[in-house]
């Protein structure tokens, strides 16, 4: 256990970024799966526009690597254009 008062803080914060992160990394995870598993044109449409919105405000903030966030909404673009081509 810390004993210096800026370890403790040092504690405090690390805490919360991590929660912070946490909480980023689920959204973009369950949009992702969301987007991928769904068939309905409409629904993917409308799914992958909130994913890379999330995406791109994830790569802004620094919680996740630009070329990470391309490699997803490539996947994503392909599977939206499959939708639109099947349909």
């Amino acid at each position: 256990m810390a004993h210096h008062k800026s370890a403790k803080k040092r504690i405090r914060s690390s805490e919360k970024k991590r929660n912070a992160n946490k909480m980023v990394e689920s959204k973009i995870r369950t949009y992702y799966k969301k987007t991928l598993s769904a068939t309905n044109k409409e629904e993917v449409e409308k799914l992958y526009k909130e994913a890379v919105a999330i995406l791109d405000r994830s790569v802004i903030k620094g919680k996740l690597h630009s070329n990470n966030a391309a490699r997803k909404k490539s996947k994503l673009t392909k599977h939206l254009n499959s939708v639109s081509a099947a349909k």
